[in-house]
């Protein structure tokens, strides 16, 4: 059974007007989801409330055990019940999942340690998520995962668990809702690019912080078999011909 894969992440996951939105748009869709989210953020904030340093290294957060401590706290806590909850409300049957949870996704130190207990996404266990749609609920997946080095969880990047998902899935295509109409260049949003274009613009510096992450993130879901990847506002949810259409492709033409 597939399913369409939307990522969610960034402030607006302490904006309890947006989740009611997203949760409508979820229901209006009326399609079959699997939800990944993050929340930055709120790891910041908390991790400064309990005075843990927060390390940067190649925009990836250094997590020592015990910010990997309160990123579970914020995102397989916190954050999945609150997006579970606003789907509950509205209607939209939901179920909340770890990584952990199941052997749902399974991951490798990066870096050999280097970054602390932060993974490289290596395997996703479909059947859980399958199970969970069979049943008409709507998975939502916090991306704290499984690590295989027996110490324990490691924390992965949400864009890395969502291409993960979506190619484990074979899911028709892959959501990126962001703050943004699409991909911007001069201030306009482009209605579709290629693999090739997303390389050129993060090579140019057109595309940078969170948008270069998803368009990287795009390219590694097309070459992994996704067909189509989607950037932009929750309208991509109900409106196919929103956001920015990312496609296959290495010639880019923008």
């Amino acid at each position: 059974m597939s399913a369409r894969v939307v990522k969610i992440g960034g402030s607006v996951l302490s904006d309890a007007g947006w989740l009611a939105l997203f949760a409508e748009h979820v229901l209006e869709a009326d399609d079959r989801f699997v939800v990944v989210h993050g929340g930055g953020p709120e790891i910041n904030a908390l991790s400064e409330r309990l005075g843990l340093e927060t390390t940067w290294v190649n925009g990836r957060r250094v997590t020592s055990p015990e910010v990997l401590d309160a990123a579970q706290m914020v995102l397989s806590g916190r954050i999945n019940k609150r997006v579970v909850a606003a789907l509950l409300d509205a209607g939209v049957n939901a179920v909340g999942l770890s990584g952990v949870d199941g052997a749902l996704v399974t991951a490798r130190l990066r870096d050999g340690g280097a970054l602390g207990r932060v993974g490289v996404l290596t395997s996703v266990n479909a059947v859980v998520l399958q199970a969970v749609l069979a049943i008409g609920a709507t998975p939502v997946v916090s991306p704290i995962s499984r690590g295989t080095d027996g110490g324990g969880a490691l924390n992965v990047n949400a864009d890395e668990v969502a291409t993960g998902i979506a190619r484990a899935l074979g899911a028709p295509e892959l959501l990126y809702v962001t703050d943004v109409p699409g991909v911007l260049d001069d201030g306009h949003a482009l209605s579709s690019i290629t693999a090739g274009d997303a390389a050129a613009l993060v090579a140019r510096g057109i595309a940078t912080g969170g948008m270069a992450v998803k368009l990287d993130a795009a390219r590694h879901a097309l070459a992994g078999g996704v067909p189509l990847v989607r950037i932009g506002s929750l309208a991509i949810l109900t409106d196919p011909e929103a956001g920015t259409a990312v496609r296959p492709g290495a010639e880019a033409l923008v």
